[in-house]
């Protein structure tokens, strides 16, 4: 609701869920203690809000009158949903080419793009608003492809390594005298640390 959402300071409070039991969808409490939480919000969300909100208002302004009144199949009866979210969902998927996704699924690919981003998973826990580290652990994060490959590049970087030798190197050249075995400062990258420490 527009009563939980702050878009100058760029923040979310979830303060109530909808739960569906077959038909019926009804308002609830989050499921657990962290679930009720206030999420940031990146500047081209605050943005996409700001404009949806102005043409909520627009409409509002259209249909005086008529505008918050629940659609009713019959007095006091509010109609059913007849097109799931889902469903709604998959049909945006089509319209702008997009491969489908589930609805559970956008929780996990925000959850993996804040850990590629950087994100430590305590951070992550308390966005997706687990009560515990390990569900978000177990459940929420897997590396992208790229993320694997910066981590892998990473680790590789902090282990000192001999220069690669010249391919112009001459097989005739002298060889080196024996205190070359140790290896000494000049063998390791110039940012790495001589004696191995990280």
């Amino acid at each position: 609701m527009w009563t939980d959402t702050n878009l100058d300071a760029g923040l979310i409070t979830v303060a109530k869920q909808l739960v569906a039991d077959g038909w019926e969808v009804y308002e609830d409490d989050p499921k657990t203690d962290a679930g009720a939480r206030t999420i940031a919000l990146d500047s081209d969300r605050v943005q996409a809000l700001k404009q949806h909100r102005a043409e909520q208002d627009r409409g509002r302004a259209e249909r005086r009158g008529v505008w918050g009144k629940p659609a009713s199949s019959s007095p006091g009866r509010t109609a059913r949903c007849s097109t799931p979210p889902t469903s709604h969902a998959a049909e945006l998927y089509e319209e702008i080419v997009l491969p489908p996704v589930r609805l559970p699924d956008l929780r996990h690919g925000a959850a993996a793009l804040a850990h590629a981003a950087g994100a430590d998973l305590k951070d992550i826990q308390e966005m997706l608003g687990h009560s515990s580290i390990t569900l978000t652990a177990d459940t929420y994060t897997r590396l992208l492809p790229e993320a694997d490959l910066a981590i892998a590049e990473a680790a590789a970087r902090l282990v000192p390594r001999a220069r690669a030798t010249s391919e112009n190197t001459d097989p005739e050249a002298e060889a080196e005298p024996d205190d070359a075995a140790d290896p000494g400062p000049e063998s390791v990258p110039d940012d790495a640390d001589p004696l191995g420490g990280i």
